[in-house]
């Protein structure tokens, strides 16, 4: 928790006028049942107007003034709060923007969500509790505590009474409800989760009529969530009362045996209503502190989460000297060096001992079955992952040498699942170059053959894409992916499986604009159709994470087995000649 109160150091400024502001409204309080008990027993039974006038206004002036520092308190406390949760969401959300695949396998997208929003605003709460009680709570508990004992000492017994068993009741109650707090965030991760994936899987979901068993999951995370709540909130609706009873039971106690000292006539009525309101000031001050232990177990399980997320440095990082240009000469080219990776917690690794060369001005195609390693492949060359042994390297050098921006900024990559973002489809295409005029969209969505479908829009290049491309059909959304890669002028593309959503017509008159339009350039190709591969300068064979084969078509129909056996699975004999 404490490593992120930094995050409101740049409005200290407002963090100390929230605390002296406090301190005014507190002592402006602590100092009005005085004032009424002068009113009382000096004004009212004496019967003396100047004097109940002249204390009358100035109990008016100290409640105005705490009155106006309660306020400007609380604007301050708003204002820091806001930066104070627009800094930390930024902060986090610049730093997972900087992790790797890897380490958001590790945390998982729903949690990150709920770590950058909800966390935020449950650590949010807590702090401006603390600027408020930090001060209030202490200061009246303890000046009352004085006051009263200065306004009759023989009554204190009642309140060195109260204050141990109210703050037995309190520790009773928080021993156990600090593990149901603990476990609130976490099940809010699992809701979170279960309705991000019955939302984006709706598709699925009423294919195969899975409807009921995704509502009962819901349900069952749902209620899980909602049952940890209840019980906290009943733990909460016990300690209201119990304290309320203490509080009652304490003014009773003072009522009474004030009234007797009265009689006797060892205390005044005005010295007794001051002692009352000094007790419920001071039986106040310890709810005020009850109810924010209560917020801190909640607000530091927050704290923690957020901690983790920060505090989280991924393997993926740029060099202190980072390469941030091609080298002369060797623009474009890849080369994979004795290759080898493995997944965090893999049995066996995804690619082993992969080697081969993809030379600019030629097409290398990268073939295989599911699971081959092809797209593994495709993730190490955008350093995704690091290589767990071997070499990757771009224009003749390392890719851990580059800086990730440099090495980034050579490639156009198209993803095998399409991603389009809300806006128009002319700032879908220009996502990858933002320097793209109108006549270089259009090229590039020409190139993609997805100016057919463009044009038939209402708003062409100007049409609103909804949430996902929600409004696209497949093809469409990949289309407009390969668009966005080629809208980039750079001397790598990377095509991760992008034609397969494609029909044979349209596969065939986008590869053919495709070649034209990057003559010059590396192009690696991951394809599972035979017919889209088997024009390439070179085709790399896959199989099981190894190389089965490198060559032309012709070449791999006589060498290898693997790939002999991939065409026999898609052309007759006559297609695979």
């Amino acid at each position: 928790m404490l490593k992120l109160w930094r995050f409101l150091a740049p409005d200290r400024w407002r963090v100390v006028w929230v605390l002296g502001l406090t301190f005014l409204q507190t002592m402006s309080t602590l100092y009005l049942p005085t004032l009424m008990a002068n009113i009382v027993d000096k004004g009212v039974i004496t019967g003396h107007i100047g004097y109940i006038v002249r204390v009358g206004a100035v109990m008016l002036a100290v409640t105005l003034a705490g009155g106006v520092a309660a306020v400007l308190a609380s604007l301050y406390s708003a204002h820091a709060m806001a930066g104070f949760g627009q800094r930390l969401r930024s902060r986090l959300f610049r730093h997972v923007g900087a992790f790797a695949l890897r380490e958001f396998d590790q945390v998982g997208t729903s949690s990150l969500i709920v770590r950058t929003t909800n966390d935020v605003m449950q650590v949010q709460q807590l702090v401006s509790m603390i600027l408020r009680m930090v001060v209030m709570a202490p200061l009246t508990a303890l000046g009352g505590i004085i006051l009263a004992m200065y306004t009759d000492a023989r009554l204190t017994w009642i309140v060195l009474v109260s204050l141990p068993v109210m703050a037995g009741i309190i520790y009773l109650v928080m021993g156990s409800g600090l593990a149901l707090f603990r476990s609130i965030q976490a099940k809010v991760d699992v809701l979170n989760r279960v309705l991000r994936e019955s939302l984006t899987g709706m598709r699925v979901i009423r294919a195969f009529n899975r409807t009921p068993y995704e509502v009962d999951r819901f349900r069952g995370a749902n209620q899980d969530l909602t049952d940890t709540s209840i019980a906290v909130f009943q733990l909460m609706a016990l300690l209201m009362p119990a304290v309320m009873l203490v509080m009652n039971l304490s003014v009773v106690a003072v009522v009474w045996f004030g009234g007797l000292e009265i009689n006797a006539g060892t205390l005044q009525i005005g010295q007794l209503m001051a002692f009352i309101q000094y007790v419920m000031q001071i039986m106040f001050a310890v709810m005020m502190v009850s109810m924010m232990m209560f917020m801190i177990p909640r607000g530091q399980a927050s704290a923690l989460r957020i901690n983790e997320v920060l505090e989280m440095e991924t393997d993926i990082s740029d060099p202190p000297a980072g390469q941030v240009g091609p080298p002369a000469g060797e623009r474009g080219q890849i080369t994979f060096e004795h290759v080898t990776f493995s997944y965090p917690g893999a049995e066996a690794p995804a690619l082993s001992d992969v080697t081969f060369t993809a030379r600019a001005g030629e097409t290398t195609a990268i073939i295989g079955g599911t699971g081959a390693g092809k797209s593994t492949l495709v993730n190490l060359i955008m350093r995704f992952y690091d290589v767990t042994a071997g070499q990757v390297a771009v224009g003749g050098l390392d890719i851990r040498q580059w800086t990730q921006a440099a090495l980034r900024a050579e490639i156009g990559y198209v993803p095998s699942r399409a991603v389009l973002f809300t806006g128009s489809v002319a700032d879908n295409i220009r996502y990858g170059d933002v320097a793209a005029d109108r006549e270089a969209v259009r090229r590039a969505a020409r190139t993609a053959q997805a100016t057919e479908f463009i044009d038939q829009m209402l708003a062409g290049f100007d049409t609103a894409i909804q949430q996902g491309g929600a409004n696209l059909s497949g093809g469409q959304k990949q289309r407009l992916a390969i668009a966005r890669a080629l809208a980039r002028r750079v001397p790598i593309y990377l095509f991760d499986d992008c034609f397969s959503a494609l029909d044979y017509q349209t596969d065939a008159k986008l590869r053919q604009a495709l070649y034209r339009e990057v003559r010059g350039a590396t192009v690696i190709l991951v394809a599972q159709r035979v017919s889209t591969v088997r024009d390439a300068d070179q085709i790399i064979v896959l199989d099981d994470g190894r190389v089965a084969g490198a060559g032309r078509h012709a070449d791999l129909m006589r060498s290898s087995p693997v790939y002999r056996e991939i065409v026999a699975s898609q052309l007759s004999p006559e297609e695979s000649a």
